[in-house]
């Protein structure tokens, strides 16, 4: 088959699920919170090298992260938990010792830690992938106390092993398998795995890093977005992911769009909002594992 970890069907003939009691769209919003190492080539740039030769150190793109971890992210985490909101942060374990308050800032606003290596560096490159993931998984864990349930490989990138590493890990569901509005159970070796919804159109790194939209796109998109859910969950509910970044959505010219988009969920009478965690539970209550996998 075309997809050789999760069978092909089309969303819309799939069972229908029960709802959440909160509402019929689940909302979840992914703060990617991330070290991108001084000594390193950056993973991704706002201004391109003079002369096309990369530098290291990359004094001018490191900074465009920096000010994420500085600036944006105590203005996200503000908006949230003023909003009385639950998140998730897709979390490089480097942070922890990188930048020691943001990751005190996070456990203490309750949000969901969800493994997403140890530096942003992808999981083709790091050598020996098990044990980054492993010791990623560990870190955190000792850090909250809870060893993370899911993963978000950095890039979203795989090798051909990476999912049954994470099964063997402990990790019960991926984001990197962005195939439907549904969670939907992949096939691994090591055991059934939730492909978890994430999203590649709702996400300030396509929008406004690669695309480079002007400041009103993410809210435009969310907009049209919830209008065509608003539609299609009273036959099946969905998960509607957001996928954010503090140096692009928490920088001054657009935060004032991710304050309009919280908003305009919470505006809506069908939006409740959940963690990666607890859409996995609701999940699984409705659709047990399936056995001999």
């Amino acid at each position: 088959m075309a997809n050789p970890r999760v069978a092909y069907a089309f969303s819309n003939d799939r069972p229908t699920l029960a709802p959440p009691a909160g509402g019929r769209i689940l909302a979840h919003l992914v703060v990617n919170v991330e070290h991108w190492q001084f000594d390193e080539p950056m993973p991704r740039t706002i201004i391109t090298p003079p002369h096309g030769k990369e530098t290291v150190p990359d004094v001018p793109n490191f900074s465009w992260v920096d000010y994420g971890m500085r600036a944006g992210l105590p203005r996200m985490i503000d908006a949230i938990r003023e909003r009385g909101l639950p998140a998730s942060t897709s979390f490089n374990a480097g942070v922890i010792d990188a930048y020691p308050r943001a990751a005190e800032a996070m456990l203490e606003a309750g949000w969901e830690f969800v493994g997403h290596g140890m530096h942003q560096k992808t999981l083709n490159y790091v050598g020996g992938e098990a044990e980054v993931i492993g010791a990623s998984l560990d870190k955190v864990a000792r850090f909250t106390g809870k060893r993370p349930r899911g993963w978000l490989s950095p890039g979203l990138r795989e090798t051909r092993e990476t999912p049954e590493l994470l099964r063997a890990a402990g990790i019960e569901y991926v984001f990197d398998w962005v195939i439907d509005d549904l969670p939907s159970w992949m096939s691994t070796a090591s055991g059934p795995l939730i492909a978890m919804p994430y999203n590649l159109e709702l996400n300030d790194s396509i929008i406004y890093a690669i695309e480079k939209h002007s400041s009103p796109e993410f809210l435009l998109r969310l907009e049209r977005s919830l209008e065509l859910f608003e539609r299609e969950c009273e036959r099946q509910p969905r998960v509607l992911a957001l996928g954010l970044h503090p140096h692009l959505i928490g920088v001054p010219h657009r935060f004032v769009y991710f304050e309009r988009m919280l908003d305009a969920l919470i505006g809506s009478p069908h939006v409740t909002f959940m963690t990666g965690a607890q859409i996995a539970d609701w999940y699984v209550g409705q659709c047990p594992p399936p056995t001999g996998d």
